[in-house]
């Protein structure tokens, strides 16, 4: 019996090193409570995000549960964001909202799918965010409101990490949402990362006024006639203690399997 108690402890220890990684940055081939990550396309475009400019890409929930961590990607205009070389402290918040979702109508277009109701907001300051360097390569500026680009713009890409959000909101396996951010920043222009990872409709922006956003707009590629989509980089993943039980379900089942 001792033994065995100690073979589920060590199993147990074993499961939360395995799964450590989810509970901090998000790694390619983490969990996910989403249709498939949309990972950051590293030659692709940085769609300006500063506020009161808003940004939007719709998901559908893979796993009924609280979205209790959200990850995602960006960069600076021309790499400058002024503050001793850490951007993690370059931002005054970010505003993430989640949206139902308005789908189109008939899936032939002009009309496109876009965020609908407001179900859930919070704001996020830089002591809530972890920041990292995600990698480098030459990427895209593009202004949606101005129309204005630029290729290539800068190189560095980060990866912003919200996790253990307290009083998430609580999604439901089957159902489609959209996922909404703005930045307001210390100094320069902040980007939301553009992913090769299509799905559904295009991603939309908007520009926040007193009543809410203005109407939503299409994103497309400013270098394409007709302009290819643009959907954006995220991943929405499983909360801490499901990923633990998971990992040590799995762990269990792969020792019972092997007595």
């Amino acid at each position: 019996m001792i033994k065995r108690l100690l073979v589920l402890f060590s199993l147990a220890v074993l499961a939360v090193f395995l799964a450590a990684p989810a509970l901090a940055d998000w790694e390619e081939g983490d969990f996910h409570k989403m249709h498939y990550p949309q990972l950051p396309d590293r030659n692709g475009w940085d769609v300006k995000a500063s506020w009161s400019k808003v940004l939007a890409d719709d998901w559908r929930c893979s796993e009924t549960g609280d979205v209790e961590d959200i990850h995602f990607w960006g960069s600076w205009y021309k790499d400058d964001w002024r503050d001793e070389g850490n951007p993690a402290s370059s931002f005054e918040w970010f505003s993430i909202s989640i949206y139902a979702d308005i789908p189109d109508p008939d899936g032939t277009g002009p009309e496109f799918s876009k965020p609908g109701a407001l179900l859930w907001t919070r704001v996020f300051k830089p002591e809530q965010v972890a920041v990292r360097l995600w990698g480098t390569g030459e990427q895209g500026w593009y202004d949606p409101n101005s129309g204005q680009w630029e290729y290539p713009n800068h190189v560095m890409n980060f990866q912003y990490n919200i996790e253990n959000i307290q009083n998430p909101f609580p999604q439901k396996a089957g159902t489609i949402y959209w996922l909404a951010i703005s930045m307001e920043c210390n100094y320069g222009e902040w980007g939301w990362k553009t992913s090769l990872d299509h799905w559904n409709d295009d991603g939309v922006w908007a520009d926040y006024e007193p009543g809410g956003p203005t109407p939503w707009t299409e994103l497309r590629d400013p270098r394409t006639t007709p302009g290819e989509s643009l959907d954006m980089a995220f991943v929405i993943t499983p909360e801490p203690a499901a990923v633990v039980c998971l990992a040590l379900g799995s762990l269990l089942l792969c020792r019972r399997m092997r007595c």
